[in-house]
């Protein structure tokens, strides 16, 4: 029978949940999707963040929740290396040492930590070679109280570089050679170099913000606006002086050379520590993954500046699609899958790198549920032994009296168990009603933050909501301000939009979260006409 998987990918930006199935050695990519984060993770209470994301997947795709695969993104973990002296069989004595190493190399408190190891074979001095990987327990515990709120269980916490490994090993066979995957995501990109056992993992905080920002800085325009145009129309220059007729373009395209020169010096820093300290070779190929490997001619750029092979990470080359999968869309997508496919391998028992961060409370807390079985079979145990007591007591009146009481005692115990057990199950509707209003409130509250977002947006920084009634938002703005709000869109889309008003509801009409806009009324105020208002109707979908 076809086992099933449901894993998902934690990163700055997004979440990626995907449904895998598994029959004997095959996997198979069953249903996926992918959201946008309100905020980050370490930037906000978790249930109001990652919670409306994973419900609008489950939404979306039809993802029917269940216990899930988790992996935490790179920033969210610390990794070090260390090499143990062999302790021959004592497993106790090798994880003191493992232990100190910890303690003397991440700065958290141990006790405020979860850890694990993985043994990375031995280095050329006879020790073992161990990485040792760490979360904060409340970190941990967070998006699990998160994933709880909508129905989803962690069975494994997972890193994401580790994932995106095991899914390069399961998709391109292992010919000894020295290679490196480059997961860039939108807050760090995860550096891996694997070469044989020897594995080296770096997080990087250079990645697709740190493009967003300079492009902002370069146009003077806003974050939004720039994360955009990032989007849309940046490339990455191949170093020519002039390289695009468009001379916004060609700034854009230079600005994002600069930045991945910067995270080219920190590969090539990395590669030189891990060729020193590890005795590893020189790298002959690079794998690309992630939302930011997808900027044109990103690839051409890192081979011409690493002189080495560069290819994007297919994680499904050994993996099949279901038939609800698109496969044109998933030839995009995947570069936001990678983490979930290695989750896949990672629980299918086919990784070769194996940690799991969940916390003791979660494993204790799954142990007590699992003992919940053999504590009903016990009742039920319970009462079969009472009715052979009174079947006794029905054959041998010699012993009738000492029976019947024998039986009563036992009677009420099994009342006040099935009276326990009622209660609990109350107690457990009572909950689940709780949860599910709580989840219909962040709901209804990332809705108001995402519809307040879009007017904003719209809006700019020459303008602001005076008021806001229902579905009818009146604007102001300072007349030369909005003169100059008009006059810098001109520029960008060739005097389109003669008004201040053309401007907003055109923006407007470009938001998803938008129905229909209309202008209802303008004016000026003040001395001299000095304010613009007014106001637009917006029907939100």
């Amino acid at each position: 029978m076809a086992k099933k998987f449901l894993t998902l990918g934690i990163g700055a930006s997004s979440v990626a949940l995907a449904e895998y199935e598994a029959s004997g050695s095959r996997l198979t990519l069953v249903n996926y999707g992918t959201a946008a984060l309100a905020a980050p993770l370490d930037q906000g209470d978790a249930d109001a963040i990652l919670s409306p994301a994973i419900l609008e997947i489950v939404r979306e795709k039809g993802i029917k929740p269940g216990k899930v695969a988790v992996a935490l993104s790179g920033q969210m973990v610390f990794t070090r290396f260390a090499a143990i002296p062999f302790a021959g069989n004592d497993e106790a004595k090798f994880d003191q040492m493992v232990r100190y190493e910890i303690e003397q190399n991440i700065p958290v408190p141990i006790d405020e930590m979860v850890c694990d190891r993985q043994l990375l074979g031995e280095t050329p001095n006879g020790d073992k070679a161990v990485l040792v990987v760490a979360a904060k327990v409340e970190q941990v515990e967070a998006i699990s109280s998160a994933l709880a709120a909508t129905g989803f269980e962690p069975e494994l916490v997972d890193v994401a570089p580790l994932a995106v490994t095991n899914a390069l090993r399961a998709s391109v066979p292992d010919d000894g050679s020295c290679s490196i995957v480059l997961d860039i995501g939108a807050k760090t990109t995860s550096l891996v170099i694997i070469e044989g056992e020897k594995l080296y993992i770096r997080s990087i905080p250079i990645a697709g913000n740190s493009l967003t920002k300079e492009i902002a800085q370069a146009l003077g325009c806003t974050q939004e606006e720039a994360e955009g145009i990032k989007r849309e129309s940046a490339y990455v220059s191949m170093g020519g002086v002039t390289e695009d007729e468009d001379e916004t373009l060609d700034r854009i395209s230079k600005v994002c050379r600069a930045v991945l020169t910067r995270l080219h010096a920190e590969i090539s820093r990395s590669v030189n520590f891990f060729r020193s300290q590890q005795g590893g070779g020189a790298p002959t190929k690079m794998y690309l993954t992630g939302g930011t490997a997808l900027l044109p001619q990103i690839a051409e750029f890192f081979s011409d500046s690493l002189q080495i092979e560069v290819d994007f990470l297919d994680p499904f080359a050994a993996i099949a699609t279901g038939p609800a999968v698109d496969r044109d869309a998933l030839g995009v997508d995947a570069a936001f899958l990678s983490t979930t496919a290695g989750l896949a391998v990672h629980m299918a028992g086919a990784a070769q790198l194996s940690v799991n961060l969940m916390p003791p409370s979660l494993l204790d807390a799954r142990a007590e549920r699992a003992r919940i079985p053999f504590v009903a079979a016990g009742a039920v145990a319970l009462v079969a032994a009472s009715v052979c007591l009174l079947f006794a007591a029905m054959r041998c009146s010699e012993v009738a009296s000492a029976r019947a009481e024998a039986a009563e005692e036992c009677r009420t115990r099994l009342q006040a168990e099935a009276d326990a057990v009622k209660k609990a199950k109350e107690s457990a509707e009572k909950a689940e009603a709780d949860a599910s209003a709580l989840r219909d409130l962040m709901l209804r509250r990332n809705l108001a933050v995402v519809r307040l977002n879009a007017v904003r947006e719209a809006l700019g920084d020459d303008l602001w909501i005076e008021r806001w009634d229902d579905g009818k938002v009146t604007v102001r703005g300072w007349k030369d301000r909005v003169a100059n709000f008009v006059a810098r869109t001109a520029s960008k889309d060739g005097g389109k939009h003669q008004t201040a008003a053309e401007i907003v509801v055109a923006r407007l009409k470009a938001s998803p979260v938008v129905e229909s806009v209309s202008v209802a009324d303008m004016t000026e105020l003040g001395k001299g006409g000095c304010l613009v208002q007014f106001a637009v109707e917006v029907k939100f979908r």
